[in-house]
Protein backbone atom coordinates (compact mmCIF):
# COMPACT_ATOMS: atom_id res chain seq x y z
CA UNK A 1 0.00 0.00 0.00
CA UNK A 2 1.23 3.19 -1.19
CA UNK A 3 0.05 7.00 -1.33
CA UNK A 4 0.13 9.38 -3.93
CA UNK A 5 -2.16 12.22 -5.71
CA UNK A 6 -1.62 11.16 -9.33
CA UNK A 7 -2.83 7.35 -9.94
CA UNK A 8 -2.50 5.03 -12.85
CA UNK A 9 -4.98 2.67 -13.02
CA UNK A 10 -5.23 -0.33 -15.99
CA UNK A 11 -6.96 0.72 -18.48
CA UNK A 12 -7.68 -0.67 -21.95
CA UNK A 13 -4.06 -1.41 -23.46
CA UNK A 14 -2.37 1.16 -21.63
CA UNK A 15 -3.15 3.50 -18.20
CA UNK A 16 -5.82 5.60 -17.03
CA UNK A 17 -3.77 8.41 -14.77
CA UNK A 18 -6.43 9.80 -12.24
CA UNK A 19 -5.58 13.27 -10.19
CA UNK A 20 -7.63 13.37 -6.68
CA UNK A 21 -7.87 16.79 -4.89
CA UNK A 22 -4.75 17.92 -2.58
CA UNK A 23 -6.92 17.04 0.43
CA UNK A 24 -7.69 13.58 -0.14
CA UNK A 25 -6.09 10.82 1.72
CA UNK A 26 -5.61 8.09 -0.87
CA UNK A 27 -4.48 4.09 0.74
CA UNK A 28 -3.37 1.95 -2.80
CA UNK A 29 -3.73 -1.43 -2.62
CA UNK A 30 -1.48 -3.25 -4.97
CA UNK A 31 -0.50 -7.12 -4.69
CA UNK A 32 2.24 -7.86 -2.61
CA UNK A 33 5.70 -7.60 -4.71
CA UNK A 34 6.97 -10.45 -5.72
CA UNK A 35 10.01 -11.13 -7.30
CA UNK A 36 9.90 -11.60 -11.54
CA UNK A 37 11.55 -14.62 -12.82
CA UNK A 38 14.67 -14.25 -14.87
CA UNK A 39 14.53 -16.94 -17.01
CA UNK A 40 10.46 -17.75 -17.42
CA UNK A 41 11.24 -20.38 -20.48
CA UNK A 42 13.46 -22.07 -17.69
CA UNK A 43 11.13 -22.14 -15.26
CA UNK A 44 8.26 -23.56 -17.44
CA UNK A 45 11.31 -26.51 -18.40
CA UNK A 46 11.95 -27.17 -14.47
CA UNK A 47 8.21 -27.25 -13.65
CA UNK A 48 7.72 -29.86 -15.92
CA UNK A 49 10.75 -31.53 -14.72
CA UNK A 50 9.22 -31.06 -11.21
CA UNK A 51 5.80 -32.15 -11.57
CA UNK A 52 3.64 -32.02 -8.58
CA UNK A 53 1.72 -35.04 -7.36
CA UNK A 54 1.86 -37.09 -10.57
CA UNK A 55 4.54 -38.79 -13.09
CA UNK A 56 6.53 -37.03 -15.84
CA UNK A 57 4.48 -36.11 -18.67
CA UNK A 58 7.09 -37.56 -20.89
CA UNK A 59 7.13 -40.93 -19.14
CA UNK A 60 3.42 -40.86 -18.73
CA UNK A 61 2.49 -40.41 -22.22
CA UNK A 62 4.39 -42.69 -23.91
CA UNK A 63 2.29 -45.60 -25.44
CA UNK A 64 -0.30 -42.89 -25.66
CA UNK A 65 -1.56 -41.75 -28.66
CA UNK A 66 -3.78 -38.27 -28.54
CA UNK A 67 -3.48 -35.37 -26.18
CA UNK A 68 -5.66 -32.28 -25.88
CA UNK A 69 -4.35 -28.96 -24.15
CA UNK A 70 -6.65 -26.48 -22.65
CA UNK A 71 -5.90 -22.74 -22.93
CA UNK A 72 -8.10 -19.76 -21.56
CA UNK A 73 -9.97 -17.83 -23.99
CA UNK A 74 -8.75 -13.72 -24.75
CA UNK A 75 -10.31 -12.16 -21.51
CA UNK A 76 -7.19 -14.05 -19.29
CA UNK A 77 -3.52 -12.86 -19.63
CA UNK A 78 -2.31 -16.10 -20.02
CA UNK A 79 1.07 -16.57 -21.02
CA UNK A 80 0.45 -18.93 -23.74
CA UNK A 81 3.58 -18.01 -25.97
CA UNK A 82 5.99 -19.03 -22.84
CA UNK A 83 4.46 -22.84 -22.67
CA UNK A 84 2.88 -24.42 -25.30
CA UNK A 85 5.27 -25.78 -27.69
CA UNK A 86 7.89 -27.03 -24.56
CA UNK A 87 4.36 -28.86 -24.13
CA UNK A 88 3.79 -30.34 -27.41
CA UNK A 89 7.45 -30.86 -27.64
CA UNK A 90 7.32 -32.58 -24.85
CA UNK A 91 4.36 -34.80 -25.58
CA UNK A 92 6.04 -35.76 -29.26
CA UNK A 93 8.72 -36.84 -27.37
CA UNK A 94 7.44 -39.06 -25.63
CA UNK A 95 6.08 -40.61 -29.61
CA UNK A 96 2.85 -38.88 -30.03
CA UNK A 97 2.14 -37.31 -33.54
CA UNK A 98 1.65 -33.52 -33.85
CA UNK A 99 -1.60 -34.26 -36.21
CA UNK A 100 -2.92 -36.18 -33.14
CA UNK A 101 -2.29 -32.98 -30.44
CA UNK A 102 -5.30 -30.54 -29.84
CA UNK A 103 -5.10 -26.82 -28.38
CA UNK A 104 -8.41 -26.65 -27.32
CA UNK A 105 -10.19 -22.71 -26.55
CA UNK A 106 -11.77 -23.02 -23.06
CA UNK A 107 -14.52 -20.13 -23.90
CA UNK A 108 -17.37 -21.46 -21.59
CA UNK A 109 -19.95 -19.41 -23.06
CA UNK A 110 -17.91 -17.17 -24.67
CA UNK A 111 -17.57 -15.88 -28.01
CA UNK A 112 -15.03 -18.02 -30.09
CA UNK A 113 -11.64 -16.40 -30.50
CA UNK A 114 -10.48 -16.72 -33.99
CA UNK A 115 -8.42 -14.83 -36.71
CA UNK A 116 -5.68 -12.18 -35.82
CA UNK A 117 -6.97 -12.79 -32.14
CA UNK A 118 -6.68 -16.41 -31.66
CA UNK A 119 -2.87 -15.92 -33.30
CA UNK A 120 -2.69 -13.16 -30.21
CA UNK A 121 -4.14 -15.51 -27.27
CA UNK A 122 -1.84 -18.56 -28.81
CA UNK A 123 1.27 -16.28 -29.43
CA UNK A 124 4.14 -18.74 -31.09
CA UNK A 125 3.86 -18.89 -34.86
CA UNK A 126 5.01 -22.70 -34.59
CA UNK A 127 2.03 -23.92 -32.44
CA UNK A 128 -0.46 -22.16 -34.88
CA UNK A 129 1.16 -23.95 -37.98
CA UNK A 130 1.96 -27.33 -36.41
CA UNK A 131 -1.01 -28.27 -34.51
CA UNK A 132 -5.21 -27.77 -34.05
CA UNK A 133 -6.38 -25.09 -32.48
CA UNK A 134 -9.84 -25.35 -32.00
CA UNK A 135 -12.59 -23.48 -30.19
CA UNK A 136 -15.11 -25.00 -27.51
CA UNK A 137 -18.73 -24.39 -28.50
CA UNK A 138 -20.85 -24.98 -25.72
CA UNK A 139 -24.09 -24.95 -27.63
CA UNK A 140 -23.25 -27.28 -29.58
CA UNK A 141 -24.84 -30.89 -28.23
CA UNK A 142 -22.74 -33.43 -30.67
CA UNK A 143 -19.86 -31.76 -29.77
CA UNK A 144 -19.98 -33.08 -26.06
CA UNK A 145 -19.58 -35.94 -23.89
CA UNK A 146 -22.81 -36.86 -21.44
CA UNK A 147 -21.35 -38.23 -17.91
CA UNK A 148 -23.97 -37.89 -15.88
CA UNK A 149 -24.60 -35.86 -12.70
CA UNK A 150 -22.88 -34.67 -9.54
CA UNK A 151 -23.93 -36.97 -6.82
CA UNK A 152 -24.63 -33.96 -4.38
CA UNK A 153 -26.22 -31.22 -6.40
CA UNK A 154 -27.26 -33.14 -9.51
CA UNK A 155 -25.22 -30.88 -12.02
CA UNK A 156 -25.58 -32.34 -15.26
CA UNK A 157 -21.65 -33.56 -16.47
CA UNK A 158 -21.26 -32.94 -20.10
CA UNK A 159 -17.68 -31.72 -21.15
CA UNK A 160 -15.92 -31.64 -24.40
CA UNK A 161 -15.73 -34.71 -26.11
CA UNK A 162 -12.16 -33.85 -27.48
CA UNK A 163 -10.67 -33.14 -24.16
CA UNK A 164 -12.70 -36.71 -22.94
CA UNK A 165 -11.53 -39.03 -25.25
CA UNK A 166 -7.66 -37.51 -25.47
CA UNK A 167 -5.54 -40.14 -23.95
CA UNK A 168 -3.60 -37.12 -22.36
CA UNK A 169 -5.63 -33.98 -21.19
CA UNK A 170 -3.73 -31.60 -20.01
CA UNK A 171 -5.26 -28.23 -18.34
CA UNK A 172 -3.37 -24.32 -18.56
CA UNK A 173 -4.00 -21.12 -17.36
CA UNK A 174 -3.98 -18.38 -14.58
CA UNK A 175 -4.40 -18.90 -10.56
CA UNK A 176 -5.88 -15.59 -9.42
CA UNK A 177 -8.98 -14.43 -7.63
CA UNK A 178 -12.01 -15.35 -8.52
CA UNK A 179 -15.07 -13.78 -6.97
CA UNK A 180 -17.14 -17.09 -7.09
CA UNK A 181 -14.93 -19.97 -7.63
CA UNK A 182 -12.82 -18.64 -5.28
CA UNK A 183 -9.53 -18.95 -7.54
CA UNK A 184 -9.10 -19.34 -11.29
CA UNK A 185 -7.21 -21.80 -13.59
CA UNK A 186 -7.12 -25.42 -12.83
CA UNK A 187 -10.32 -27.22 -12.70
CA UNK A 188 -12.03 -24.47 -13.70
CA UNK A 189 -10.66 -24.44 -17.15
CA UNK A 190 -12.43 -27.71 -17.68
CA UNK A 191 -15.69 -26.80 -16.04
CA UNK A 192 -16.94 -24.32 -17.13
CA UNK A 193 -13.86 -23.70 -19.63
CA UNK A 194 -15.26 -26.68 -22.04
CA UNK A 195 -18.14 -28.05 -20.32
CA UNK A 196 -21.65 -28.03 -22.18
CA UNK A 197 -24.22 -24.82 -21.62
CA UNK A 198 -26.43 -27.48 -19.03
CA UNK A 199 -23.28 -27.44 -17.01
CA UNK A 200 -22.41 -23.87 -17.13
CA UNK A 201 -25.92 -22.64 -16.48
CA UNK A 202 -26.83 -24.95 -13.43
CA UNK A 203 -23.13 -23.55 -11.90
CA UNK A 204 -24.54 -20.00 -13.00
CA UNK A 205 -28.02 -20.52 -11.20
CA UNK A 206 -29.04 -18.86 -8.11
CA UNK A 207 -28.47 -21.55 -6.48
CA UNK A 208 -24.85 -21.49 -6.61
CA UNK A 209 -24.38 -17.41 -7.55
CA UNK A 210 -26.36 -16.88 -3.30
CA UNK A 211 -24.34 -19.14 -1.60
CA UNK A 212 -22.61 -16.87 0.80
CA UNK A 213 -19.37 -19.30 0.63
CA UNK A 214 -19.32 -18.80 -3.29
CA UNK A 215 -17.03 -15.76 -3.04
CA UNK A 216 -13.31 -14.85 -4.22
CA UNK A 217 -10.70 -16.52 -2.83
CA UNK A 218 -12.55 -19.04 -0.32
CA UNK A 219 -12.65 -23.10 -1.53
CA UNK A 220 -14.02 -23.79 1.89
CA UNK A 221 -17.35 -25.12 1.26
CA UNK A 222 -17.92 -23.66 -1.93
CA UNK A 223 -20.29 -25.09 -3.93
CA UNK A 224 -18.90 -24.21 -7.34
CA UNK A 225 -15.16 -25.23 -6.21
CA UNK A 226 -16.91 -28.66 -5.01
CA UNK A 227 -18.78 -29.35 -8.17
CA UNK A 228 -15.96 -28.70 -10.28
CA UNK A 229 -13.80 -30.89 -8.22
CA UNK A 230 -16.22 -33.85 -8.27
CA UNK A 231 -16.68 -33.26 -12.61
CA UNK A 232 -12.96 -32.99 -13.12
CA UNK A 233 -12.41 -36.85 -10.62
CA UNK A 234 -14.85 -38.07 -12.91
CA UNK A 235 -12.08 -37.86 -16.07
CA UNK A 236 -9.31 -39.82 -14.85
CA UNK A 237 -5.90 -38.61 -14.97
CA UNK A 238 -5.70 -34.75 -15.77
CA UNK A 239 -2.02 -32.86 -15.74
CA UNK A 240 -2.49 -28.65 -14.93
CA UNK A 241 0.06 -26.27 -15.86
CA UNK A 242 -0.38 -23.10 -13.33
CA UNK A 243 1.01 -19.47 -14.19
CA UNK A 244 0.71 -16.73 -12.09
CA UNK A 245 2.05 -13.08 -13.37
CA UNK A 246 2.58 -9.57 -11.94
CA UNK A 247 0.76 -6.32 -12.99
CA UNK A 248 3.27 -5.88 -15.95
CA UNK A 249 2.04 -9.47 -17.22
CA UNK A 250 5.62 -10.87 -16.21
CA UNK A 251 5.64 -14.38 -15.18
CA UNK A 252 6.04 -14.90 -11.41
CA UNK A 253 5.41 -18.86 -11.12
CA UNK A 254 4.80 -21.89 -12.82
CA UNK A 255 4.04 -25.90 -11.90
CA UNK A 256 2.59 -28.43 -13.29
CA UNK A 257 1.33 -31.77 -12.13
CA UNK A 258 -1.80 -33.23 -11.23
CA UNK A 259 -4.43 -30.82 -11.56
CA UNK A 260 -5.43 -30.60 -7.90
CA UNK A 261 -2.64 -30.94 -6.19
CA UNK A 262 -0.36 -28.44 -8.72
CA UNK A 263 -3.74 -26.05 -8.32
CA UNK A 264 -3.52 -25.71 -4.44
CA UNK A 265 0.22 -25.15 -4.55
CA UNK A 266 -0.35 -22.51 -7.06
CA UNK A 267 -2.89 -20.67 -4.65
CA UNK A 268 -0.32 -21.12 -1.35
CA UNK A 269 1.78 -19.08 -3.61
CA UNK A 270 -0.02 -16.15 -4.83
CA UNK A 271 -2.16 -15.75 -1.72
CA UNK A 272 -0.03 -13.57 0.20
CA UNK A 273 0.00 -11.18 -2.73
CA UNK A 274 -3.40 -10.75 -4.16
CA UNK A 275 -5.13 -10.80 -0.54
CA UNK A 276 -4.32 -7.54 1.08
CA UNK A 277 -5.35 -7.03 4.51
CA UNK A 278 -6.00 -3.44 5.67
CA UNK A 279 -8.05 -3.17 8.59
CA UNK A 280 -10.63 -0.85 7.58
CA UNK A 281 -13.18 -0.04 4.94
CA UNK A 282 -13.70 3.02 3.17
CA UNK A 283 -16.67 5.19 1.86
CA UNK A 284 -14.83 5.60 -1.12
CA UNK A 285 -13.56 3.29 -3.65
CA UNK A 286 -11.64 3.62 -6.80
CA UNK A 287 -10.99 0.85 -8.96
CA UNK A 288 -10.22 -0.81 -12.61
CA UNK A 289 -11.27 -3.87 -14.44
CA UNK A 290 -7.55 -4.36 -15.10
CA UNK A 291 -7.42 -3.47 -18.50
CA UNK A 292 -7.18 -5.24 -21.42
CA UNK A 293 -8.10 -7.84 -21.64
CA UNK A 294 -10.26 -8.08 -18.77
CA UNK A 295 -12.07 -4.63 -19.69
CA UNK A 296 -13.16 -5.28 -23.39
CA UNK A 297 -16.41 -5.49 -21.82
CA UNK A 298 -19.02 -4.50 -20.03
CA UNK A 299 -20.05 -7.98 -19.03
CA UNK A 300 -16.22 -8.41 -17.66
CA UNK A 301 -16.22 -5.52 -15.58
CA UNK A 302 -18.83 -6.58 -13.12
CA UNK A 303 -15.78 -8.54 -11.54
CA UNK A 304 -14.39 -5.57 -10.46
CA UNK A 305 -17.25 -4.40 -8.81
CA UNK A 306 -17.70 -7.26 -6.77
CA UNK A 307 -14.41 -8.12 -5.91
CA UNK A 308 -13.37 -4.67 -3.00
CA UNK A 309 -16.72 -5.16 -1.24
CA UNK A 310 -15.21 -6.42 1.79
CA UNK A 311 -13.82 -2.63 1.57
CA UNK A 312 -16.63 -0.62 0.96
CA UNK A 313 -18.73 1.38 3.64
CA UNK A 314 -22.31 0.86 3.80
CA UNK A 315 -24.31 3.23 1.84
CA UNK A 316 -20.56 4.35 0.13
CA UNK A 317 -19.52 4.71 -3.34
CA UNK A 318 -17.73 2.39 -5.89
CA UNK A 319 -16.08 4.34 -8.66
CA UNK A 320 -15.04 1.80 -11.49
CA UNK A 321 -12.49 2.61 -15.11
CA UNK A 322 -13.14 0.00 -17.44
CA UNK A 323 -12.51 0.81 -21.30
CA UNK A 324 -15.42 -1.18 -22.84
CA UNK A 325 -13.65 -1.32 -26.14
CA UNK A 326 -15.32 -4.25 -27.82
CA UNK A 327 -18.74 -2.58 -25.91
CA UNK A 328 -21.40 -4.13 -23.99
CA UNK A 329 -21.35 -8.01 -24.15
CA UNK A 330 -23.05 -10.50 -25.21
CA UNK A 331 -27.05 -10.20 -26.70
CA UNK A 332 -27.94 -12.55 -23.98
CA UNK A 333 -26.40 -10.20 -20.76
CA UNK A 334 -27.71 -7.24 -22.60
CA UNK A 335 -30.83 -8.77 -22.67
CA UNK A 336 -30.22 -9.39 -18.73
CA UNK A 337 -29.44 -6.18 -18.06
CA UNK A 338 -32.44 -4.15 -19.75
CA UNK A 339 -34.49 -6.90 -17.61
CA UNK A 340 -32.94 -5.27 -14.43
CA UNK A 341 -33.00 -1.69 -15.54
CA UNK A 342 -36.64 -2.19 -16.27
CA UNK A 343 -37.94 -4.36 -13.55
CA UNK A 344 -35.73 -3.27 -10.46
CA UNK A 345 -33.20 -5.28 -8.25
CA UNK A 346 -35.78 -6.97 -6.20
CA UNK A 347 -37.85 -8.29 -8.91
CA UNK A 348 -34.97 -9.24 -10.65
CA UNK A 349 -33.55 -11.47 -8.45
CA UNK A 350 -36.81 -12.88 -7.59
CA UNK A 351 -36.97 -14.16 -11.60
CA UNK A 352 -33.70 -16.01 -10.69
CA UNK A 353 -34.44 -17.94 -7.51
CA UNK A 354 -36.91 -20.93 -8.95
CA UNK A 355 -34.43 -22.01 -11.88
CA UNK A 356 -32.51 -25.04 -12.54
CA UNK A 357 -31.03 -23.33 -15.76
CA UNK A 358 -29.89 -19.46 -15.53
CA UNK A 359 -30.29 -18.01 -18.30
CA UNK A 360 -27.18 -17.62 -20.73
CA UNK A 361 -24.82 -14.46 -18.65
CA UNK A 362 -27.79 -13.31 -17.11
CA UNK A 363 -25.66 -14.60 -13.60
CA UNK A 364 -22.99 -11.95 -14.00
CA UNK A 365 -26.69 -9.34 -14.06
CA UNK A 366 -27.29 -11.30 -11.04
CA UNK A 367 -23.24 -10.67 -9.91
CA UNK A 368 -23.53 -6.58 -10.38
CA UNK A 369 -26.67 -6.95 -7.92
CA UNK A 370 -24.05 -7.40 -4.93
CA UNK A 371 -22.12 -3.96 -5.31
CA UNK A 372 -25.81 -2.54 -5.91
CA UNK A 373 -26.90 -3.50 -2.29
CA UNK A 374 -23.97 -1.94 -0.56
CA UNK A 375 -23.68 1.24 -2.25
CA UNK A 376 -23.89 3.69 -5.08
CA UNK A 377 -21.80 2.73 -8.40
CA UNK A 378 -20.40 5.35 -10.89
CA UNK A 379 -18.51 3.87 -14.61
CA UNK A 380 -16.27 5.95 -16.37
CA UNK A 381 -15.49 4.47 -20.09
CA UNK A 382 -15.24 5.56 -23.33
CA UNK A 383 -16.78 1.99 -25.00
CA UNK A 384 -20.14 2.09 -24.54
CA UNK A 385 -22.69 4.54 -26.03
CA UNK A 386 -26.51 5.32 -26.06
CA UNK A 387 -28.52 3.20 -24.87
CA UNK A 388 -26.00 0.67 -23.74
CA UNK A 389 -25.38 3.56 -20.59
CA UNK A 390 -28.49 3.19 -19.38
CA UNK A 391 -28.38 -0.71 -19.64
CA UNK A 392 -25.36 -0.78 -17.09
CA UNK A 393 -28.16 0.15 -14.42
CA UNK A 394 -24.57 2.15 -12.78
CA UNK A 395 -24.19 5.57 -12.87
CA UNK A 396 -22.00 6.58 -16.13
CA UNK A 397 -19.21 9.36 -15.41
CA UNK A 398 -17.41 11.71 -18.48
CA UNK A 399 -15.15 13.11 -15.62
CA UNK A 400 -13.27 10.39 -13.09
CA UNK A 401 -11.52 12.88 -11.47
CA UNK A 402 -14.31 15.33 -10.88
CA UNK A 403 -16.71 12.32 -9.82
CA UNK A 404 -14.04 11.03 -7.20
CA UNK A 405 -13.91 14.59 -5.97
CA UNK A 406 -17.79 14.86 -5.32
CA UNK A 407 -17.76 11.44 -3.68
CA UNK A 408 -15.26 12.28 -1.33
CA UNK A 409 -17.28 15.61 -0.43
CA UNK A 410 -20.83 13.80 -0.03
CA UNK A 411 -18.71 11.28 2.08
CA UNK A 412 -17.23 14.14 4.56
CA UNK A 413 -14.21 11.77 4.23
CA UNK A 414 -10.81 12.74 2.38
CA UNK A 415 -9.73 8.47 2.88
CA UNK A 416 -10.46 6.55 -0.39
CA UNK A 417 -9.13 3.00 -1.40
CA UNK A 418 -7.97 3.15 -4.63
CA UNK A 419 -7.13 -0.47 -6.88
CA UNK A 420 -5.08 -0.31 -10.05
CA UNK A 421 -5.17 -3.34 -10.91
CA UNK A 422 -8.66 -4.27 -10.15
CA UNK A 423 -10.52 -7.93 -9.33
CA UNK A 424 -6.58 -9.37 -9.68
CA UNK A 425 -6.40 -8.26 -5.95
CA UNK A 426 -8.71 -8.69 -2.98
CA UNK A 427 -8.75 -6.34 -0.15
CA UNK A 428 -10.28 -7.48 2.82
CA UNK A 429 -11.20 -5.14 5.89
CA UNK A 430 -9.44 -7.48 8.61
CA UNK A 431 -5.91 -7.64 9.58
CA UNK A 432 -5.91 -11.52 10.13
Amino acid sequence: MTKSDTIDLAYGRGFLPIRLPSNASPTIIRKIQMSKIESPIKAIRDALACPIGAPSLKNFAKGKKSACILICDITRPVPNHLFLRILIDELTGAGISLENICVLVATGLHRPNEGAELDELVGDKWVMGNVRVENHFARDNCAHVDLGVTRGRKVPVKLDRRFVNADIRIATGLVEPHFMAGWSGGRKVIAPGVAHEDTIRTFHSARFMEDPKAIQCNLDANPLHEEQIEIVSMLGDVFALNTVIDEDRDLLYANFGDIFESHLAAIDFIRPSAVVPLGRKFKTVVTSSAGYPLDETYYQTIKCMVTPLDILEPGGTLLVASRCSEGFGSKEFRSAQDKLVKSGESAFLKSLITKRFADVDEWQTEMQLKPMRVGEIFLYTEGLHGDERIATGVNIVDDLDAAISAALQAAGDADLAVIPEGPYVVPVSSLC
